[in-house]
């Protein structure tokens, strides 16, 4: 019998993410690969972009719903005792041999937990990071306890999870996985991207997402409305909306940029765009702007400025493409001026990107395939003292 590999995926960039390992890990062809669906994919008002992943080809294992049509705190909570509900059913069926995570949404540490509970080693990608504005940033590192294998994007964020007790030998430093769909998904061109987004590409394109900054009580719709304020004064910029996630306050969010894009001819938004779709209008872009990961790890990559704005990824290690400014008009509109600037543009050129190079995938793989084979893994885990490694 193949050992089963669980991979689990919540949200349209989490997929987008995991799809070159999905792949690499199904052509091996000595695993089962099971890809299990939940939250946000499985949601009409964010897309239903589980389609995306049929659309490659790649078959869905399970599909279990969990979302509350609400984006309260108590209903993310509830959320959350749903996952564990139906992920528990899940796993004693399945009883998989390893579960593939990404990243620090609550649904992710709904399911590890889950997991640990029947004995599911796990493999978590990009412990380590911060995002110091954000809930996220307690999830992950309770993710980084609950695994047993780690794969972090830089080696800074490497030894941060040692730091937090994992041993040396469970840690791999692998690159991020966005940096390799940015190396060879084969891109639109500007002709056929305008056609898409129904713009005449006249004028600089403008990438936006927004998401909720969680740590924060009530301040994401003042930051929209500040952001959208600036874009209403810039009728010579063309602006692409990408929905918010399935966060607390994501829907209030969705419904002012909605409002926005009605009386704005110069706007458009999307629910999601996907991976080809969404790296082509960054690559078209003049700037991307707003508070997403994607705007730090994987845009420098397109030696495209970023413009990131307030603490919801305050932490990360950033390339010299990025411009952080703070959720005010007067920095915003600096920002914007800057990042159309010649100078910038030619800084930005020459940025290089500290999140790899391109080949996480094999990386990855190959240690799960060594791991998995050897049957070495014992989930009774030591705490590492970093007093071992400095002595």
């Amino acid at each position: 019998m193949k050992k089963i590999i669980s991979i689990l995926t919540a949200t349209r960039a989490e997929y987008g993410l995991l799809r070159p390992l999905i792949l690499k890990l199904q052509q091996l062809g000595e695993f089962d690969i099971r890809v299990v669906v939940t939250g946000a994919h499985l949601s009409p008002e964010f897309g239903l972009t589980y389609k995306e992943i049929e659309e490659d080809n790649i078959e869905i294992d399970k599909k279990i719903e969990i979302l509350l049509s609400s984006d309260t705190p108590s209903s993310i909570s509830k959320s959350m005792g749903l996952a564990m509900i139906g992920f528990s059913e899940y796993f004693a069926d399945l009883k998989p041999d390893l579960l593939i995570v990404l990243g620090d949404r609550y649904e992710t540490l709904a399911v590890c937990c889950v997991a640990m509970n029947q004995r599911i080693p796990i493999a978590h990608l990009y412990g380590g990071e911060a995002t110091e504005g954000a809930v996220d940033e307690a999830y992950r590192h309770a993710i980084t306890k609950l695994s047993y294998l780690h794969f972090t994007s830089t080696e800074e964020y490497r030894k941060r999870v040692i730091q937090l007790g994992e041993d040396p030998s469970r840690v791999y430093n692998v690159g991020a996985l966005g940096i390799e769909n940015i190396m060879n998904e084969k891109l639109l061109d500007r002709a056929s991207l305008g056609k898409f987004l129904g713009f005449s590409l006249d004028h600089p394109l403008v990438m936006v997402t927004f998401h909720p900054v969680t740590l924060e009580k009530d301040s994401s719709a003042i930051q929209l409305k500040t952001i959208l304020d600036v874009f209403h004064a810039h009728p010579d910029l063309e602006f692409v909306f990408s929905k918010a996630n399935a966060d607390a306050d994501g829907r209030v969010i969705n419904e002012m940029i909605d409002e926005f894009v009605a009386t704005h001819k110069n706007a458009v938004v999307f629910a999601s765009l996907g991976t080809k779709r969404y790296l082509s209008t960054v690559k078209h872009s003049a700037f991307v702007i707003g508070n997403s990961s994607s705007g730090i790890i994987e845009v420098p990559s397109l030696h495209v400025p970023t413009i990131n704005i307030g603490d919801r990824q305050k932490g990360r290690l950033q390339a010299a493409s990025i411009i952080n400014c703070k959720p005010v008009s007067d920095d915003i509109e600096r920002a914007i001026k800057y990042a159309l600037s010649k100078e910038f543009k030619e800084k930005v050129k020459m940025a290089d990107n500290p999140y790899g190079n391109g080949n996480s995938s094999e990386l990855i793989a190959t240690c799960i395939k060594q791991v998995l084979l050897e049957d070495t893994i014992d989930l009774k885990k030591q705490f590492f003292d970093l007093k071992v490694m400095e002595a």
